[in-house]
């Protein structure tokens, strides 16, 4: 397992875990979050368009004008700096982890530049999602197994991207990982991933799912 880094430190030791219940860290974008469809409209406006016949944003982009591929290496920070006030709730997102709330702890822990930080945290407020937020870089896996470290368990873990859920199946293999994806398009284009517990893509089979878990859980 690689090492964290400082700036992801400092925001896992600044939390208040309760080690006795059960955590859930979940991902936003694609998950709490509307990322695609925000993606779309900030595309718009630059006059491009992706064109989802595989998932990822990588050579997806293309101009309107064209419909040749664009590369823009500063696109995703661009995105954040715009967009991360203005995407929309996942469907269900906010009722089901209120609901969890009540039997569970819930993190976000999200990959964007760490200066768009608080406009996430309002974002997700403003949604009816106000959880602690922990803005990572890179694999999720370290983190994941940090926090996992300092509760009894069970510890759920859900996001979009393979290789995050693949991460923190090897470095915390106790953990429930699901795969969610919450754009409908999105969800016909990727298999689950190899290290998922389990694939999902609505909120109230994922609340059920992990509600009967917790439950198991207390029966033992």
């Amino acid at each position: 397992m690689s090492n964290i880094e400082p700036q992801i430190m400092s925001q896992l030791e600044a939390l208040s875990l309760d080690a006795n219940r059960p955590l859930i860290i979940s991902d936003a974008d694609e998950v709490l979050l509307k990322f695609m469809e925000r993606v779309e409209v900030y595309l718009e406006s630059l006059g491009l368009w992706i064109d989802l016949q595989n998932f990822g944003l990588t050579n997806n982009i293309k101009s309107r004008e064209t419909n040749e591929p664009v590369k823009i290496p500063t696109l995703i920070d661009d995105f954040f700096a715009a967009e991360t006030p203005h995407i929309e709730a996942a469907e269900g997102a906010a009722d089901m982890l209120a609901a969890l709330s009540e039997k569970a702890q819930i993190i976000v822990l999200t990959n964007l530049p760490a200066d768009h930080k608080q406009a996430r945290i309002d974002n997700l407020k403003g949604h009816g999602m106000d959880y602690p937020v922990v803005v990572n870089s890179g694999l999720k896996g370290p983190a994941v197994k940090w926090l996992a470290d300092k509760v009894g368990g069970p510890v759920f873990f859900l996001d979009d991207i393979p290789h995050n859920i693949n991460s923190v199946a090897e470095d915390a293999p106790e953990v429930h990982c699901i795969h969610f994806i919450a754009d409908p398009r999105l969800q016909k284009l990727i298999d689950k991933a190899d290290g998922a517990t389990a694939r999902f893509d609505s909120w109230v089979e994922t609340h059920d799912w992990i509600a009967g878990k917790i439950t198991d859980n207390v029966a033992k």
